[in-house]
């Protein structure tokens, strides 16, 4: 075994760092405010996530040999999707409060089940398929009170349209999520990590015409800092998956939504509902089963790999 993957400490702290460092950037991404185009805020976050990415990786010597790839197209791919999941989630986040944001974000691993089963072929069996419903449900709790239909403003209010909006992003993310466990077959997780960035950033610069606004300089220093936020977390992400198994650091994904409640609180005056909570902690509970089961079978797979004979 790498000795990498016998620091699983590392990778937990590594995991909550990146955390942080995405909760921060959509903190300073609302903080910029909600008259910004949202292919504005999608270019400043993607471009200048990639000057630590750049460097991060002339530091490892590991520049040049990123760039070279056999699958643009599916870099292409991937990079289209990824930047309408990130359109779509950044109108949300701008248009709801944080927490809230984050906890419907949370379908996306949820999904992410779902069309591994439906377009990986991946064997899905009843337990992961109930948790994957449960979550659901949990995510339906917590948007019904903003698609309801006898609030004044219906489902045109632009809270409703956040909380849309934040579905299709998660959604789309996991569409994502199933080209990324393509191009991971072939292709090197910083050429992908790189060309991400790079097609996001291009894809979003060709929204310009189409409604993009003059900035105060203290709207443009926010997205410039999201932006560098969302390179440097990225990194962090990256790099704890080298010290521990993905069961072992998943889980803490979920330490967002208590931190994106504290901020929401402090800086937002976001009081989280009872509803709010509730649909949380059913969503949270489902993704941590799917955590948990997946590690279960991965040491099934391990154990019934050690009692096959040479011969098969």
């Amino acid at each position: 075994m790498n000795a990498d993957v016998q620091s699983p400490m590392k990778g937990i702290v590594l995991k909550i760092l990146s955390v942080v460092v995405f909760v921060c950037m959509s903190t300073c991404i609302k903080a910029a405010g909600n008259d910004i185009a949202t292919g504005q805020i999608t270019f400043y976050r993607s471009a200048f996530a990639m000057v630590p990415i750049l460097l991060f990786l002339a530091c490892r010597g590991e520049l040049r040999d990123a760039f070279r790839t056999s699958n643009v197209s599916g870099h292409l791919a991937r990079g289209f999707v990824g930047i309408l999941s990130m359109s779509c989630g950044f109108y949300g986040l701008v248009h709801l409060p944080l927490p809230e944001a984050i906890a419907i974000g949370y379908a996306m691993p949820l999904l992410a089940v779902a069309f591994a089963a439906i377009f990986l072929g991946e064997i899905v069996r009843l337990y992961r398929w109930s948790a994957v419903v449960i979550g659901m449900v949990g995510v339906l709790i917590i948007t019904w009170p903003r698609l309801t239909l006898f609030d004044e403003g219906g489902l045109g209010s632009s809270e409703a349209l956040g909380a849309i909006a934040v579905l299709l992003s998660a959604t789309l993310g996991a569409m994502a999520m199933v080209l990324v466990r393509k191009l991971v077959q072939k292709e090197r997780t910083h050429t992908i990590v790189l060309y991400f960035s790079l097609s996001a950033s291009v894809f979003s610069l060709a929204t310009l015409p189409f409604g993009w606004t003059s900035m105060s300089w203290q709207a443009f220093f926010l997205l410039m800092i999201a932006g560098f936020c969302g390179g440097v977390a990225q990194i962090l992400l990256t790099e704890s998956y080298r010290h521990a198994d993905m069961s072992t650091i998943a889980p803490f994904e979920y330490t967002s939504i208590v931190l994106g409640m504290a901020i929401g609180y402090v800086l937002f005056g976001d009081i989280p509902t009872g509803t709010m909570l509730a649909g949380t902690v059913i969503v949270v509970g489902a993704g941590i089963f799917i955590i948990y089961r997946e590690h279960q079978l991965g040491l099934e797979r391990k154990g019934a790999r050690k009692h096959v004979t040479p011969q098969g």
